[in-house]
């Protein structure tokens, strides 16, 4: 696939079946490739479906209709993706130059709702300077991310139909008309780039400010707390600014000791430092924990002591209850355990062992802040969980808080996959 040159050309229609038009008609933006019916060209001549013998190039736009050939919509195609279609116009036939205007006025309606929510968000602290600025399909701008870090924004283009010249000069058109960037980068996610078969993305940055460097590194701050940020090190875009309430959420509850498991950076670790009088970071990654100290370093006025162990957290947790240790506080972050939703089942048992091991570690009246990022894992599954972790420890837990991701990473209602972060604060008796 040629940058800039695949996607632009429209005529093939993709029929889904009945299971996939009822789910588009109800506002889902996928379709998954064991939907796909067929796929006709131009000519009506019916293609092959699977593989890249269809003829329809990779991020094509394609109108999407249903077995009786009633129109749902025009889609981004991929050849490669179990998301063979991403729904960006309920209008059929859209063709290439349409969409990019589209982008580019939905890119500025996302940026517009980040200055209100986040500002609103942002008065508790005044100095805040980072937020997601585009969250894909939430945004209406399905493959399209990006985060900003102080005055640098980090893009991440996840599908074939984005991954194109055309959309990068478009985001950075717009990015040059916000006085508060001086730099926009792309940087790819490594495991969708081979998912989605897309090519290297291009090394130079979207967009400099006139006058200056590539700002490739820099320091943003968070709820007061400073952090260091690298675009080319850590994981996603360089930060979980999901988590950005919930950090301080968490900090509001805490207490005494305190355990931030699977800290990565620090983020709650930090947040924790503010009330508790000694925390401890724990992370499998020792290049997780190295940024971590440096954030440490950025915040010299920290009360706890802070220190930082690298561990496997299953191991260490089971070795410290096995010890007898106590903690005040414990925080649960873990990656997403269920990536599939073949998953589902074992990311189950992985968040009960976490959450019974923190339950047998917590003091009387101990605060348990836990979380789930896997989208495949519903709410009501995660706290069933944890209330199946709490009848095995015999632990009374009082449901404090049921939070998710703060608001500059909205969720659609008819897009379940949206919200996936899950974050329950409890008291454990």
């Amino acid at each position: 696939m040629a940058n800039g040159t695949s996607g632009s050309g429209m005529g093939a229609v993709v029929a889904v079946t009945r299971r996939a038009a009822d789910r588009v008609r109800a506002g889902h933006l996928w379709v998954y490739r064991s939907d796909v019916e067929r796929i006709v060209a131009g000519t009506s001549k019916p293609l092959a479906v699977s593989g890249a013998s269809v003829g329809v190039p990779p991020g094509a736009l394609v109108s999407v209709i249903d077995a009786r050939g009633i129109p749902l919509g025009t889609a981004l195609y991929s050849d490669a993706s179990e998301i063979a279609l991403r729904i960006i116009s309920r209008q059929p036939s859209v063709g290439r130059a349409t969409y990019l205007d589209e982008v580019r006025a939905r890119v500025h309606v996302a940026i517009h709702l980040r200055q209100r929510v986040a500002a609103e968000a942002f008065a508790l602290a005044g100095s805040d300077d980072a937020c997601r600025l585009i969250f894909s399909e939430a945004d209406d701008l399905p493959g399209i991310v990006a985060d900003r870090y102080a005055s640098l924004v980090v893009v991440q283009l996840l599908t074939q139909g984005t991954a194109q010249d055309d959309v990068r000069s478009v985001l950075a058109e717009v990015f040059s008309e916000q006085p508060w960037v001086a730099t926009a980068v792309e940087r790819p996610d490594a495991r969708v780039r081979e998912l989605e078969h897309l090519p290297p993305a291009p090394e130079a940055p979207l967009f400099v400010r006139a006058g200056g460097e590539a700002e490739l590194q820099t320091v943003f701050t968070i709820n007061g707390v400073r952090f260091h940020f690298d675009a080319g090190a850590g994981q996603k875009t360089g930060a979980f600014l999901d988590q950005r309430l919930n950090y301080a959420a968490a900090a509001r509850y805490a207490h005494g000791r305190a355990m931030d498991v699977c800290t990565y950076q620090g983020g709650f670790a930090l947040h924790l430092a503010r009330a508790c009088e000694r925390v401890t970071g724990v992370d499998a990654s020792r290049a997780a924990l190295e940024v971590a100290d440096r954030n440490l370093a950025l915040n010299p006025d920290l009360p706890a002591h802070v220190d930082w162990i690298e561990a496997d957290a299953f191991e260490l947790l089971r070795d410290y209850a096995d010890a007898g240790e106590r903690f005040d506080t414990i925080v649960l972050d873990p990656p997403a355990f269920a990536k599939t939703r073949r998953a589902a089942e074992g990311a189950l048992r992985g968040y009960k062992e976490l959450n019974l091991r923190a339950m047998k570690m917590l003091s009387p009246g101990g605060t348990l802040v836990t979380c789930s990022c896997s989208h495949h894992v519903g709410l009501e599954e995660f706290t069933a969980v944890v209330r199946s972790a709490a009848e095995d420890a015999g632990r009374r837990v009082q449901l404090l808080e049921t939070r998710a991701a703060a608001p500059d990473h909205p969720a659609i209602l008819s897009l379940p996959e949206t919200s996936y972060l899950k974050c329950l604060i409890a008291r454990v008796g």
